[in-house]
């Protein structure tokens, strides 16, 4: 029951706040509370080198560039650790779309949200 439960009560609470896309590994925290989802490329990882001169998206003109967004919050949010500030730069894996609906407190709590497909490496 719980398991079903805190989707449902997660999407309620991030999705109208910070446009939340529920893909079950959520970096909220790192980029400025700016949801990475939201980008047309669907990316994870910002910059995607596809941004306008006046900070708006190659994809969508009309609609501000996501990772503009994030590392301008990221650098002005007093409130978050600076070690979370500098995480907005960091290479994630690609997101595990078996993951999408579940929730991320959850998935963060088990590890599942820091399993990579098989061969796909961060190196530092």
């Amino acid at each position: 029951m719980f398991r079903k439960l805190l989707p449902i009560v997660e999407h309620v609470v991030k999705g109208p706040v910070w446009d939340c896309q529920m893909c079950g590994q959520c970096v909220l925290h790192s980029t400025g509370m700016t949801c990475p989802m939201t980008c047309p490329k669907t990316l994870r990882n910002g910059p995607c080198g596809g941004v306008r001169t006046d900070g708006n998206c190659e994809v969508k003109p009309e609609m501000r560039c996501v990772w503009v967004k994030a590392n301008h919050r990221a650098e002005t949010m007093p409130l978050l650790p600076k070690s979370w500030r500098e995480e907005v730069g960091h290479l994630r894996p690609p997101v595990n779309n078996q993951l999408k609906g579940d929730s991320s407190w959850l998935n963060l709590m088990n590890g599942k949200d820091r399993e990579t497909p098989e061969g796909w490496e961060v190196s530092h």
